[in-house]
């Protein structure tokens, strides 16, 4: 979320706030004249019949200011402005929003530049950014635009980021080599990259360099003037740079310090702090800090300075600022590219110069970022989700590469080279994702869904990770076009992609730190295909800002989205977003509502959902000693008993923690099984039991879809389409009974909603109108339980008839060839039991919820008689045998059988 500077931003440490009236100006009569406005005092604006002038190269200014700080140093000027009359003749769009009106302003002899004045944004509270005073006497001279009025500005000293104190004393342990390049390459990595250009898929990347490298870039260059950023020129720089790098073209590498020269000197992003403008003032560092290092030797000593003075006055405006501690760079927009990229090269390029630009980024990546890292991808996931994650991991894995081909040394953990798998994992067959965070990528695919990619992610780590499989994945992706020379320095034509992934189980057992699992029947991924994709999530922490409060939730996709979330993100932090779209009631997972539940980050509806959080942690120790991050905990996961095309997956999670004190006691308990059949390729059998502290907080079992469902013989049958193949959910609850529940369904508007607060949601997504499945207990009380079979089922084929019994805490079930056993409620199954299958034939059964350690299971003809040892997190005992009565004991029995 874009953070917008405010006006009059007083802080700690402010030592000089000093406001100018206009009645203090010298006024310029002939083009301005002062207004005496009823409401606030003294105004000047432009006369009627005045030009405004802010456009003009040389022209006399409308207002001068005489100033005297107390001491030289940078100063902001923030200014407070109101539209002339009705405001009538300021620009607008089609909407009916107020187009930037700019002023000009200029400090003493500094070059006059344009700055905001009155925006949709700040309105007229504006800060027209930092400025260096002399400490003398110095004019400040105002050139106004039309239909506004200028009703003051102010003086403030600057207060630069705090340096925390072992920042402050911190001494790198790894330091960027002598000399240069240093940045991707070094004078040792030089010779090998240069020796791939014409390797492989390298040569046709090379081809394009060399061509758009040797074209002239126009730039018409005015050291009075000023441009915007240019991403065209930007994207030219690089190329060029990296031409001469490659082949010492002094042609080339003479044109492109000129042009990046010429560019910076001119660069002025103003006071714009809207549309995440920091992306682009990194971009001019990062493009800067190329040329600075890879064409060092043509740069003459003034232009070296010039270089070094822009990048650091362009740092300052980034939202982490310099010295980069205005934000942190665990989460949120420090954790993308302004330090694991921009900063962090401009302080490997400038340390020669200045040691602590690259003491203070080292510091919070070395320090900060790697450690925390280290302990959340234990979780090979990211939790951010699809999206961001994807966006903000590309961002480290530049820091990675940065600190590698610097030194030769993984500053990371190895971990960090199995994440990419959770997006392969996460891939369905219409070439979306399932849904995971906030996933901007909606906004773009139409009414269809899109070939989800980031590309430039996937080229980073396959490369980095020498691995075929994941640049298949870049190669499905599309490849990187659009920036050859990153593809260059990495990429490696030795390297074969692998795109059969029937390599990789079905299964994925996400672990502990961001608890899931997504199992699937195949790994086809055309449109066409037929094969069943699920995810469970819960347990581990949460990690705030675009990850969700979804902790338990469930999502099914056959021929597109069965069951799953319809939140949409359309904008950061707006009513829907905080009460709807980030909430649990937009995902399928259990409701319980507190109507005294606290509400915090600006929610305005209690969902009875799970903690809503956007706070996120800084350390591992914060994170696991901080009762507020508790997401629940992983109590079993287990799939088997082939790794490779498991038949069933196991999980378990205790949720209590997810949620607010309401909740005393729940545990969600999830298996998936591939049964390998066309008519029903999938069944998914869920457990919930939950224990509330009051009788009285009503409890929701809750599953989303996109289209309507149908109610038939007691059970709900949901539908969806691809490629004019059907596929069809039948979801059966077998607790409580359809006696003992009440079941409603909200469809289209009505779904936007959170008990009874509406939202309008403008897309043409079918999320936007789907419907919620919500499912009640007839009878209040603290504690009750939930047992629902799922089946995905191809077309009009029938649903498989389920054989279901309750009995010593336990749940049997049998579906197909399959015998389920299921603890009921919490806790693991520690006593004896027996199964009972009167049916003939082989059947695989499964035993879920197992205390670990050694059991005996015996069929009472003696013919099936085995131990087996139970492995603790995994908690499953699975086998084949024919039909018959089973006990099942703890403890081992060596009369006869094997062990396990």
């Amino acid at each position: 979320m874009t953070a917008f500077t405010q006006v009059h931003p007083y802080v700690v440490g402010d030592k000089y706030i000093k406001r100018l009236g206009v009645g203090q100006a010298q006024l310029n009569e002939s083009t301005s004249e002062k207004i005496q406005a009823t409401d606030a005092g003294l105004r000047v604006g432009l006369k009627k019949d005045a030009p405004s002038m802010v456009d003009a190269p040389r022209s006399a200014p409308d207002l001068v200011f005489t100033v005297q700080v107390p001491e030289a140093g940078t100063y902001e000027i923030s200014t407070r402005a109101f539209p002339a009359g009705t405001g009538e003749g300021l620009k607008k769009d089609e909407q009916g929003n107020v187009i930037a009106a700019y002023l000009k302003i200029q400090v003493g002899g500094q070059r006059p530049t344009k700055r905001i004045l009155y925006d949709l944004h700040q309105a007229g509270n504006q800060v027209s950014g930092k400025f260096e005073l002399s400490g003398k006497h110095q004019e400040i001279k105002v050139w106004l635009p039309k239909y506004l009025e200028l009703e003051y500005i102010e003086l403030k000293n600057y207060n630069a980021p705090e340096v925390p104190l072992s920042a402050r004393s911190y001494v790198p342990k790894i330091v960027p080599p002598n000399g240069h390049p240093r940045l991707w390459v070094t004078r040792q990595s030089l010779p090998a990259i240069k020796a791939r250009l014409t390797e492989g898929e390298n040569l046709a990347a090379w081809t394009q360099v060399s061509a758009a490298a040797k074209v002239p870039y126009k730039f018409g260059f005015n050291p009075d003037g000023e441009v915007f950023y240019q991403e065209e020129l930007e994207k030219a720089v690089q190329i060029k740079a990296f031409y001469y790098l490659m082949t010492g073209d002094k042609k080339i590498g003479n044109e492109v310090t000129r042009l990046m020269v010429n560019y910076m000197t001119m660069l002025e992003f103003g006071n714009v702090k809207y549309g995440d403008i920091t992306r682009e003032i990194g971009r001019a560092i990062y493009t800067s800090s190329l040329v600075y290092d890879w064409c060092y030797d043509l740069l003459t000593a003034k232009e070296k300075q010039l270089l070094y003075d822009k990048m650091l006055g362009l740092a300052r405006e980034m939202e982490i600022g310099w010295p980069p501690f205005m934000d942190s760079i665990i989460n949120g927009h420090g954790n993308e590219a302004q330090i694991s990229r921009d900063l962090l090269a401009m302080s490997i390029a400038l340390y020669d110069k200045n040691p602590e630009l690259y003491k203070y980024t080292s510091y919070t990546i070395l320090e900060n970022l790697v450690p925390m890292r280290k302990f959340e991808y234990e979780s090979p996931r990211h939790n951010q989700g699809v999206d961001y994650g994807a966006y903000r991991f590309g961002w480290e894995m530049h820091a990675v590469w940065l600190f590698y081909r610097m030194t030769g040394l993984s500053i990371f953990d190895d971990n960090i080279k199995s994440l990419p798998y959770y997006w392969l994992y996460m891939r369905l067959p219409d070439g979306y994702m399932l849904r995971d965070g906030d996933m901007f990528s909606v906004k773009f695919g139409g009414d269809r869904p899109l070939y989800w990619k980031q590309a430039q992610t996937m080229l980073l780590s396959s490369a980095y990770a020498n691995d075929p499989l994941i640049k298949g994945e870049f190669e499905r992706e599309g490849g990187l076009p659009d920036n050859p020379v990153l593809f260059l320095l990495v990429n490696d034509p030795k390297l074969k992609a692998d795109h059969n992934l029937n390599s990789l189980p079905l299964t994925k057992d996400f672990g502990t730190v961001l608890g899931g699992m997504v199992a699937r029947t195949g790994w086809d991924s055309k449109e066409t295909s037929k094969d069943v994709v699920a995810e469970i999530k819960g347990g581990g922490y949460q990690f705030g800002n675009h990850q969700q409060a979804d902790a338990g939730s469930l999502q099914i996709y056959h021929h597109g989205i069965q069951v799953g979330d319809i939140g949409l993100y359309l904008s950061y932090g707006s009513p829907y977003d905080y009460n709807f779209n980030k909430r649990s009631v937009a995902h399928s997972m259990m409701l319980a509502v507190d109507p005294e539940e606290p509400l915090l980050f600006r929610a305005k509806v209690r969902d009875g959902g799970t903690r809503f959080n956007q706070r996120f942690p800084l350390s591992p120790q914060q994170v696991t000693a901080d009762p507020w991050f508790d997401n629940g905990k992983v109590l079993s996961a287990d799939f088997g008993p082939s790794k490779l095309k498991p038949s069933f997956s196991y999980f378990k999670a205790d949720l209590t923690g997810a949620y607010t004190a309401k909740m005393t006691n729940y545990t969600r308990g999830f298996c998936f099984l591939n049964l390998g059949r066309e008519d029903v390729p999938a069944v998914i059998v869920l457990t919930d039991d939950m224990t509330t502290a009051k009788p009285e907080f009503q409890k929701f079992w809750q599953i989303n879809t996109l289209n309507k469902p149908e109610q038939l013989n007691g059970a709900l049958v949901l539908k969806n389409e691809l490629k004019g193949l059907v596929g069809k959910t039948h979801v059966n609850m077998l607790v409580p009974a359809a006696a003992d529940r009440n079941i409603e369904v909200l469809s289209g508007k009505s779904a936007n909603s959170t008990f009874g607060e509406r939202y309008e949601v403008v897309s043409p997504k079918a999320e936007a109108n789907g419907h919620r499945i919500m499912i009640s207990p007839k009878k209040p009380g603290r504690h009750h339980k939930f047992l629902t079979v799922f089946q995905m089922v191809e077309g009009d084929a029938k649903p498989l008839p389920v054989l279901f019994k309750e009995l010593e805490g336990r749940y049997q079930i049998l579906v197909a060839d399959r015998v389920l056993s299921m603890r009921a409620g919490g806790g693991l199954i520690q006593a004896p039991f027996s199964i009972d299958v009167e049916n003939e034939g082989i059947y695989e059964f499964v035993l879920m919820g197992m205390e670990p350690g050694f059991w005996n299971v015996k069929r009472v003809d003696g013919k099936v008689n085995f131990n087996y040892d139970v492995v603790p997190g995994k908690n499953t005992i699975s086998f084949k045998a024919s039909g018959g009565k089973f006990v099942v004991t703890p403890g081992r029995a060596y009369d006869s059988g094997d062990l396990k």
